[in-house]
């Protein structure tokens, strides 16, 4: 029964796809990239738009380890030699992820110097 099922599905998805040349409509790849990283842009702004102040500081400094990674990616982009716009690409990413490392450190060793205490005069 579940066989006849997935025959008859397989069937009128066939009978559907067949008006389009090759059988399946192919989305171009950048597209489908785009409209990831678009959804991405919108997850991000929501989620750190609901980050308290307090709480802003200590997941900064957290996320370094992911420009860390990026910053690992971009280097490897930078160098493969897939040509000039992946080379250029990959420049401009290893100079905005080193930007976002540094100032993370920046801002995490600020954070902690309002934790020490103050020399008595």
């Amino acid at each position: 029964m579940l066989t006849n099922l997935y025959l008859l599905a397989a069937d009128e998805a066939a009978k559907i796809a067949a008006p389009i040349e090759g059988g399946v409509a192919e989305v171009p790849d950048f597209f489908l990239f785009l409209a990831i990283f678009v959804l991405a842009v919108f997850v991000g702004f929501e989620i750190i738009t609901k980050v308290p102040p307090t709480l802003h500081t200590p997941l900064m400094s957290g996320s370094n380890a992911i420009s860390g990674i990026a910053l690992v990616g971009a280097i490897l982009v930078g160098g493969s030699g897939q040509g000039t716009m992946a080379t250029v690409l990959g420049f401009v990413a290893i100079v905005f992820a080193t930007v976002n490392v540094v100032g993370g450190f920046l801002v995490t060793h600020r954070m902690l110097e309002m934790f020490q205490r103050k020399p008595k005069q």
